[in-house]
């Protein structure tokens, strides 16, 4: 075991302080990763606060992970010592189920082993990002393309390939009318990736304080949800639409917005239920679903797609003394749009 600094939640009520932590010995097909960004997820804070259910502590987040190979063990073979690499969500899996085999590790029957706060197959509880360095088999590792920043690139490892899997599974393209509900770390991705697919892209926001960002990054057009109007103007105008807050929202407005044979997708999270009239789907051949991330081949064909088409996460780099405060601006929706961990201040 080699222990490196990181910083961690002690327990759910008390903020993140830095410390170390360990990591495992590097294994026959294990890369070591000197980290150099770790972005900041609403679903760090989440975890940590004991929100998502209870924790073992202490517990470093961060599952939005870049930066270069360090070494590589003995039967390594799809990372060299110097590459750009990433980690995203997931670190392991059994690899043999049917979701594994087929490319959705997020779904692996025996449980996905997350980048952190699980108990991994070796019996240790994995720690995240928020630390100088991760000990990750090759299989979970996936490179960074030279045309992305690591910085910008962080963000990607989640609110990346949480957009981009919907989006590319709803088949959008040229033609394809797409509405992304909310302007905040997905939806300002969302939007980027939707346009860059073709779609015509209409940003849905309870306010208009963000339009012009919003029509900066690709969107076609941009409403208020506060307005009322709005739901009666764009009455059966989407094919897709996609929604990224974590709010209680009234899903019988919006799904009134989708044309016939539309489809709403939602990846935020919300706290509490969302009742669902059934009237409002069979009454338009309409269906209502959700998107968990992607697998590490999906994720590595975003990362392609991203460094093709010059998508990247808008952000702003903090050092490790900063992530508190960071974590309150993200509650109060005072941030536009990533925070990202310049993770050589790990060691300040």
């Amino acid at each position: 075991m080699t222990r490196v600094n990181a910083y961690a939640a002690p327990s759910e009520a008390a903020p993140l302080e830095k410390t170390t932590i360990e990591r495992r010995d590097l294994g026959p097909l294990d890369i070591l990763i000197d980290i150099a960004f770790a972005g900041i997820c609403h679903s760090d804070i989440h975890t940590v606060r004991g929100e998502w259910g209870p924790q073992q502590y202490p517990l470093a987040p961060g599952h939005e992970i870049t930066g270069t190979v360090a070494a590589v063990g003995s039967d390594v073979t799809q990372h060299a010592v110097g590459d750009r690499v990433g980690v995203g969500c997931l670190v392991n899996s059994c690899g043999e189920c049917r979701n594994c085999q087929r490319g959705e590790e997020q779904f692996c029957s025996q449980g996905a082993i997350l980048t952190y706060g699980s108990t991994d197959r070796d019996g240790t509880v994995t720690q995240g990002g928020y630390s100088e360095q991760v000990v990750v088999t090759e299989a979970f590792v996936v490179r960074i393309p030279d045309a992305l920043a690591l910085d910008v690139a962080a963000p990607l490892l989640c609110a990346g390939i949480t957009t981009y899997s919907p989006l590319s599974r709803a088949k959008v393209g040229q033609g394809t009318r797409v509405a992304v509900v909310g302007l905040g770390g997905l939806g300002h991705m969302g939007v980027q990736i939707a346009h860059a697919l073709g779609a015509e892209v209409t940003v849905l926001s309870q306010t208009l304080s963000k339009k012009d960002d919003g029509l900066r990054l690709g969107a076609d057009h941009y409403y208020a949800t506060s307005d009322k109007e709005t739901f009666r103007q764009l009455r059966g105008s989407f094919d897709v639409i996609l929604n990224t807050v974590s709010a209680t929202i009234d899903l019988r407005a919006y799904l009134g917005m989708l044309d016939v044979g539309g489809a709403m997708v939602c990846v935020g999270l919300p706290a509490e239920p969302l009742p669902v009239n059934v009237g409002s789907l069979i009454g338009g051949r309409k269906s209502l679903s959700g998107s968990n991330i992607g697998g590490i081949r999906e994720t590595q064909e975003m990362l392609d797609f991203c460094a093709e088409k010059g998508i990247a996460a808008e952000i702003e780099v903090i050092p490790a003394s900063d992530i508190n405060a960071a974590y309150e601006r993200v509650l109060a929706s005072d941030v536009r749009y990533r925070f990202v961990i310049d993770a050589a201040t790990f060691a300040d």
